[in-house]
This record gives structure tokens, sequence and C-alpha cells, in this order.
């Protein structure tokens, strides 16, 4: 199964003509799952390759509105494009976020007269103490959801923190499971685990012949972990003509932050095969990076060289860092301070010797993520 992530919007604190607001698309064969909807989203998929009407899940990292405001307009444009004659119902879209998302939803909704032609379900997450200042934390006035629901919100899940695993487990299916972990930020801010189950091994087809199988169910019952017996009345186990399974990929994406929050994060983001996370700001801005809850490329290095990450996209950067398309035409670019590729570096240079390859996110890259070797 193909997998990969396009981002769609790279910027910090709001879109500019060189970077959308905070976006991306985890995108697996027939399903795109957003990360964050900043202003402007909607434009920017009509960019890109993919289709809004394929979005079947969302998660918003935190309620900053560069990873929120585009939301209720997005899912208005995606209604519009709906088939209200098409024969199978349209199925319901699941969209993961702190507790404050569903009424701020259901208000801007309400508020706009907006009418969905299918059903959606907000699933709040409840922050724990520790992930932002005291003056970060809202109101549970404000985040209060128990008004009526939008004529098209179905009820969705309260989801708490687990203390056993520290995280929060969000589903899972036969392909995914998806966690959510938390972080340090201005306000409660939450990264996002998608870790794909392993995959059947290959049968080994040479030696199949050689004990005279030939294609058919007992194929599938061998590769689906079950012995059979042959005519002769040998015993065929698994263990003797399955591959080893294929491990299945794990994909981090964290949102706003300064450090993880407890110890389930860096357990649950282990061996991750890709972990974006945000440098806004170069190391010579630490000081004003750490007081705004961001993180500079050498903060960024720690947590993937703790989680032994194979690949760290850096993304959400400060405005004042324009993408490599634009500075090629620029004479403005000398290299500087400003330099984007300056945050790469300095993630390298951080993660010298630890085989992490860095990569720098830009408005409309994909990424595949490919399937593990046994």
């Amino acid at each position: 199964m193909s997998m990969d992530i396009t981002f769609l919007g790279t910027g910090s604190a709001y879109p500019s003509p060189h970077r959308g607001a905070s976006a991306l698309v985890l995108r697996t064969e027939g399903e795109c799952w957003l990360f964050d909807c900043g202003e402007g989203t909607q434009t920017q998929l009509m960019r890109s390759p993919l289709k809004a009407s394929k979005i079947t899940k969302v998660f918003i990292s935190h309620l900053h509105g560069d990873h929120l405001f585009g939301l209720p307009g997005l899912l208005c444009t995606v209604s519009l494009n709906c088939n209200p004659q098409a024969s199978q119902p349209p199925a319901c879209v699941d969209i993961y976020g702190p507790q404050g998302l569903r009424r701020f939803l259901r208000v801007a909704l309400v508020l706009s007269s907006s009418q969905l032609l299918f059903p959606y379900a907000v699933h709040e997450l409840v922050p724990c103490g520790g992930q932002s200042p005291a003056e970060g934390q809202l109101d549970p006035r404000v985040t209060d959801s128990s008004d009526q629901l939008h004529p098209q919100e179905q009820p969705g899940q309260t989801i708490h923190l687990d203390t056993d695993s520290d995280c929060y487990t969000l589903f899972e299916d036969k392909q995914f499971t998806v966690k959510a972990l938390r972080l340090f930020h201005r306000i409660p801010s939450f990264g996002f685990c998608v870790q794909e189950r392993d995959r059947p091994g290959r049968l080994n087809v040479e030696q199949l012949k050689k004990l005279g199988l030939k294609p058919g169910p007992l194929y599938g019952r061998l590769k689906n972990g079950e012995s059979v017996t042959l005519d002769s009345g040998q015993v065929v186990s698994p263990g003797d003509v399955v591959e080893p399974a294929i491990p299945g990929r794990k994909v981090c994406i964290l949102g706003d932050c300064s450090s993880l929050v407890g110890e389930g994060p860096a357990k649950v983001c282990q061996g991750a095969d890709v972990l974006v996370h945000e440098a806004t700001l170069a190391e010579g801005h630490r000081e004003r990076a750490l007081e705004h809850g961001h993180s500079t490329p050498h903060m960024a290095a720690a947590v993937a060289r703790a989680c032994r990450t194979r690949v760290l996209v850096l993304n959400h950067f400060s405005q004042r860092y324009k993408p490599l398309i634009s500075q090629k035409d620029s004479e403005e670019d000398d290299g500087g301070e400003a330099d984007v590729r300056e945050l790469k570096r300095q993630a390298e240079e951080a993660l010298s010797g630890t085989g992490t390859l860095v990569v720098l996110a830009e408005d409309f890259l994909t990424l595949p993520v490919p399937l593990k070797r046994p």
C-alpha cells in the first residue's frame, strides 16, 4: 500500500505569498487524512494534486488560528461539491482535536447558516496540566459543548489521557492505530502518531512448489497464519512457507511545541519512519522561540534523536524564511540568517552520526513513506 505526505502549508502565524498556513495530508490508498487546517487550506488543496473530497479524517493539533481557521470553509466547500443524488449515503467525517474544537466548529457553522451534505463528528481530547502556562488554559465555560448539535453533527467522543501509556488512543482499525500525545505550547497542543499494522510476509512460492502445493485456498490460509494438512498427512505451518512479516510504517506529526510532555510521547514515537517537527526559528532566536512555545532546529533534532527517527522533516517556519524556490529568483538571498537552508544545516549538525535524514518541508512537497523490509 502506498503512503505519502503532502505539505499544503509550512509557514507559521499566517498565510503569506511565500508559504501557506499549517496543513498537511497523509495519503494512503483510498483515503486522505488532513492534519491542521490553517486559513487558505482549501485553496492550497486546489493547487495540489489532492482532492478535498477524499478527506475522511481531520486532526487539529491546537486551537491557534493558523492551524484552525480554514476548517469551516473547507467543510463547506467539500459539501458544495458533494453529489446529493449519490446512491450511497456520504460517510461521516471524523475530526479530532482539543477541547473547544466542537464548540468552535458548531458556532461557526450555525452563525453562518452553513448546511453540510455529509455528517461530521468532533472527538475532543481533554488536555492535562503541564501542556501550557496557566494563562493558556481555556475557561471551561468557553469550551463547553453541551448546547444543541449542528443539524449535520453526530455525537463525538470525549477522549481522556490513558495514564498507563501516557497518551490518547484515538482509534484502531485493521490497518492503523492512531494515538495523540501531549506537547507544551502557549495553549495545550498535541501531536499525532499513525502506526500501520505489520503486514503478512510473502509466500515462498518455490518452497510451496517443492511441497506440491498449487495456488488456491490453502495459500490464503497459510498467509493468514493457519497450518494446513497435505494429502500425504504432512502438516505445513506458516513458518515453513511464509517470509517474515513486513513491519508497519510509523508517521508522527507534531503540532506547535517547545517540548514533549511526559514519557509517553518518546515511547510512542520510537523508531518513527517520519517525524514532522516544527522549527519556527533558528538557534540564534532560541530565547524568542521558547518565549512563544516554539522550537529551533536543535530542539527538533533532540526529539528526533531521542525517538531514533529515520527522517526528520522540519516544518512551520517563521515567514522570515522564504522557500527555496522563491530564493532562487530573489536577489535578496545572501545566504544569511533568514536562509531556510540554515535551519536544515543546524538540525543536521545536531544529528551528526545518527543516520537521520533531515528534510525541509515546502508547500506542495510530497514525501513518500516507503514500505519497510523485514
